[in-house]
């Protein structure tokens, strides 16, 4: 096992997001090559509005993800370049689908692409991009590999409509929140981690090693970024402090708050819960209520407990460097929170 000559000189001092930057540099420049590629379409709307979103930033964490995974196990086919992209492409498929659903303005710190384009461009190009994940994996013969994406895409799917289901609910359970963040996000951290496996010829426990790895990772994940709505600032994240709560979504945070607090604090929080024109006064208060209970603290010693299973999955597997810059971008996410 072992990554390449590039990532061989990582200076030992670099970040994990630097050493897993550098590692997967080689390989991510084909699969960024490949996104721009696939994006392209006669009807001139379709790359305007794909490019629009891909080329917007972010660090595209799934994707390196997947050609990590395939570099991990040392015998990388070259699938994992079209998995990577594929990925990428369900990726971004979702977030324009979900910026129509939470009638989102701002995504990745620009207007969403539904306010420049339109509710229904945004969402036929999103369908547009996920037809071209599925062809990327099929371009490859694994019908496994397309199998795990495929899977994928149902869940999250579903995790969308259960969310959209429990918008504005206050009966909502921290089980209710862990089934949609396992579905909606965590899924596919899941099956990006596997296909990629995949593609390195990963045996069956290191596929599943890295399976479990990418759940704990996109656990994780998805609840720094739930607590980084009501402690970030709107420039870092990209969108506006306190979305969540406008948009109704019962995210960790604003479950603890409301199973704790006082009948005058409930109030407090159920009057900003899904109102567009919550004031920013309206929304201190209600952070002012999560930090009495440690609502937020919470929800990242959550975060902790999942990053601690995502090493463990990678445990069993032999020493390698980057075995340890996959365990330590782990921690590296829910590091972003404080």
């Amino acid at each position: 096992m072992g990554v390449s000559a590039t990532a061989a000189k990582t200076d030992a001092g670099l970040g994990a997001l630097d050493r897993l930057l550098v590692a997967t540099q080689d390989e991510m420049a084909k699969v960024n090559a490949l996104i721009l590629k696939r994006a392209d379409s006669h009807v001139e709307m379709v790359p305007e509005l794909a490019r629009y979103l891909i080329e917007a930033g972010g660090k595209r964490l799934r994707p390196m993800l997947t050609v990590a995974a395939a570099l991990l196990f040392g015998r990388a086919t070259g699938a994992q370049t079209n998995y990577a992209a594929a990925v990428e492409f369900m990726h971004n498929a979702t977030l324009l689908h979900d910026d129509v659903v939470d009638e989102s303005d701002m995504r990745r710190g620009r207007p969403a692409a539904r306010i420049i384009w339109g509710n229904q461009a945004s969402v036929l190009v999103g369908d547009y991009l996920l037809g071209q994940a599925f062809l990327m994996m099929v371009e490859t013969g694994r019908l496994d590999a397309l199998g795990v994406l495929a899977k994928a895409a149902t869940i999250i799917a579903e995790g969308e409509v259960f969310q959209l289901s429990k918008a504005g609910d206050v009966t909502a359970t921290p089980d209710d929140y862990n089934q949609v963040i396992r579905a909606k996000t965590a899924t596919l951290f899941q099956a990006a981690a596997e296909v990629g496996a995949m593609a390195g010829g990963a045996d069956e426990s290191g596929r599943a090693a890295l399976r479990d790895y990418g759940m704990e990772l996109g656990l994780a994940f998805q609840l720094v970024d739930d607590v980084l709505d009501y402690r970030g600032e709107s420039g870092a994240m990209g969108k506006n402090t306190g979305d969540d709560l406008r948009e109704g979504k019962m995210t960790l945070p604003v479950i603890l708050a409301l199973a704790d607090g006082n009948p005058q604090e409930r109030e407090i929080i159920t009057a900003s819960l899904g109102k567009p024109d919550a004031s920013d006064s309206a929304l201190a208060q209600v952070v002012a209520i999560m930090n009495r209970y440690n609502a937020l603290g919470r929800t990242v010693d959550a975060a902790h407990e999942h990053v601690r299973a995502a090493r463990a999955a990678l445990a069993p597997l032999p020493h390698s460097e980057m075995r340890d810059i996959l365990s330590d971008i782990a921690e590296f996410y829910v590091s972003r929170a404080y």
